[in-house]
């Protein structure tokens, strides 16, 4: 087993957490379809995704691949599953429909949580005819009436953590893959992480787009990064977590108090090749100590011989000193 120590702010005033609070994070799963649409409904950008799924996309992530993760991830028995969008691929609302059955599988509303990405905004389509059937799953603690866009941030306290969901998803031109979270967004954020800051919690913040900069094109990227990352620097956060890339990452941004630890994941329904990371997902073991936070960070990855998720590698890291990039990798 591999292990990542994270060290955060004093707070005794708090129990302790024992045994430790499991939160488990995938990403991507672009859950298999047969995309079946009129062609009618293909006049827009659509059209370049359904073929880039008919060409290519559709023999990379595989429906055997998400069952496996599915039955792995139920075997781990986690305290809470977080996943960070690009659920469905062209968002045809029969996507939607279909992406809420599969949510159903891995647990019920409190038990998982969920934020869109770009694929899950790929055209505009009308709230109740798309994200509308994964709401229950986007809704904050001791929120009222029917989940609607302007909801997020969000915000679910599972344990010793909050989670933040944050939504980065908007319909763009074809050929960007960008998001955006916007200035109320990121003004209801900034009040988010002082209030639970205050409070001692755990701030897991959940994201679709990379926070930091990536070597991926600007037309894939965050367009206000940089406001984002003034937020944590004034703020904090005890970790991030996102997806888009398809590939593990590990990175850090300033905190006021030291560096935030930020992981993305590869897609959850991917075969490996042609460079292409397998099918991985996460598992944070976050337990409070008399002196802060220790998380253990454990990865599962798909073997495609086997049909089955082992045991992978992880990283060995430290806060609030700076530089835990440099710490080695372990296996």
């Amino acid at each position: 087993m591999s292990a990542a120590w994270l060290r955060s702010r004093r707070n005794r005033s708090l129990p302790l957490s024992n045994p430790p609070f499991v939160l488990a994070h995938l990403s991507d799963p672009h859950v298999p379809s047969r995309l079946a649409a009129s062609a009618r409904t293909l006049m827009n950008k659509r059209i370049f995704g359904y073929l880039s799924w008919q060409l290519r996309r559709r023999r990379v992530h595989r429906a055997h691949v998400l069952e496996a993760l599915g039955q792995d991830l139920a075997s781990e028995h986690p305290g809470h599953v977080v996943i960070t969008g690009d659920i469905v691929n062209i968002s045809l609302p029969s996507e939607f429909k279909a992406a809420r059955r599969w949510l159903e599988g891995l647990g019920p509303p409190e038990r998982v949580t969920v934020v869109p990405g770009n694929h899950d905004a790929y055209v505009a389509v009308p709230w109740q005819r798309s994200l509308a059937h994964w709401g229950p799953y986007m809704t904050g603690d001791g929120d009222a009436g029917t989940p609607s866009p302007d909801r997020f941030p969000f915000v679910r306290r599972r344990g010793p953590v909050a989670i933040i969901g944050l939504s980065t998803a908007e319909p763009t031109a074809p050929g960007l893959a960008s998001g955006r979270l916007g200035a109320e967004q990121l003004e209801r954020l900034a009040e988010c992480l002082q209030r639970l800051g205050g409070e001692g919690c755990f701030r897991a913040v959940l994201i679709h787009h990379p926070p930091q900069p990536t070597p991926s094109p600007r037309r894939k990227q965050l367009a206000d990064g940089p406001a984002l990352r003034a937020l944590i620097a004034g703020y904090g956060a005890e970790l991030i977590l996102h997806g888009h890339d398809h590939r593990f990452r590990a990175a850090e941004l300033a905190g006021p108090s030291g560096a935030v630890p930020v992981f993305g994941v590869p897609s959850a329904s991917a075969l490996a090749g042609n460079g292409r990371p397998a099918s991985q997902y996460h598992l944070f073991e976050i337990s409070r100590q008399p002196g802060g936070w220790a998380v253990t960070l454990r990865c599962r990855r798909f073997d495609k011989l086997a049909g089955r998720f082992f045991e992978a590698d992880g990283r060995q890291l430290e806060l609030p000193r700076p530089g835990w990039l440099a710490a080695a990798a372990l296996t």
